[in-house]
This record gives C-alpha cells, sequence and structure tokens, in this order.
C-alpha cells in the first residue's frame, strides 16, 4: 500500500467509547454500530493502577443499551511496557478475555472484522473487569473501511 494514506477523520471514524475513568469495580464502554464498517481497531488504555483489571472482554451486543452482551474472541497486540510505543506480535483471545499486566501506562490494541460478530449482533463493547482497586482506563475507537467513508461520518453510537 506503498503511497495510500489513511486519514483516520476522513476515510474512517474515530470515537471515545470510554473516556478517561476510574474502573473501580469494572466498566462496560459504549457500545458501537458495526453494521457500516469492516474493521475495528480499539484501544484500551490504562494508566496509573492499584491492581491490574481482572480482564479486558470483547462483547458482541445487538443494541446500542448492550443488550445481549456475549464475551467473544478477538485478535489483540498488547504494550505492557510502562510508556512505551512498541506493541507485541500477534495475539488471540478466547472469549474469556485477556488478563492485563499489573504495570501503569499501558495499553492493548484490538483488531476485529465485522464478519467475527455472531449472528444478529451488530454492535459491540469492551468490559473491563475489575476488583476494589483503583484502575485508569480509557478505551478509543478507530474504524476503517467504510461502506461510506467520506469528509464526515455519522455516529456509530446509537
Amino acid at each position: 500500500m506503498a503511497g495510500d494514506r489513511f486519514y483516520a477523520a476522513q476515510s474512517g471514524h474515530t470515537a471515545l467509547l470510554l473516556p478517561p475513568v476510574d474502573a473501580t469495580g469494572g466498566k462496560a464502554s459504549a457500545a458501537f454500530n458495526f453494521s457500516m464498517w469492516r474493521h475495528a481497531s480499539i484501544i484500551v488504555a490504562l494508566g496509573v493502577t492499584a491492581a491490574a483489571p481482572t480482564a479486558i472482554l470483547l462483547e458482541a451486543c445487538t443494541d446500542a443499551a448492550g443488550d445481549g452482551a456475549t464475551a467473544i474472541p478477538f485478535d489483540y497486540y498488547s504494550q505492557e511496557t510502562a510508556n512505551g510505543d512498541v506493541l507485541s506480535t500477534h495475539l488471540t483471545a478466547t472469549a474469556a478475555g485477556i488478563t492485563p499486566s499489573g504495570n501503569d501506562n499501558i495499553f492493548y490494541q484490538i483488531e476485529i472484522d465485522a464478519d467475527a460478530l455472531p449472528a444478529g449482533s451488530s454492535y459491540l463493547r469492551v468490559h473491563i473487569t475489575a476488583g476494589a482497586n483503583s484502575t485508569l482506563a480509557t478505551v478509543i475507537l478507530v474504524l476503517s473501511e467504510g461502506r461510506y467513508a467520506g469528509e464526515s461520518s455519522p455516529t456509530v453510537l446509537v
């Protein structure tokens, strides 16, 4: 793809699925509508943590409210060195998700195609499960290969 450029603001769609938040006790991101896009890159960033979250799950849902949430397997890359920027090699998670590192200031990049969703589900969300220890987290979505990509794209959060 030499010479090709991907501008997320024009050829894709970017959304903040979970604003930076204390995920103590667990948090689910907003569910997004995946029906008009072929691929999603989802970045789950963890800041200062008193203890690592217990899991990061990817859940297929039937609507924007997160109804019918079912954990599904996914591909991902990890960056578990504090303040680092080099991702691991390709990794695969089962429906049980991944167990994050206890290091501060790390992230995981989930990669998934729309055709990986189970029948009847066109929404996805990230569910971070955590105990009583404070964990700062955020989830950012970058969609690509849209059916009608252009200068501006409609919301996927409805």
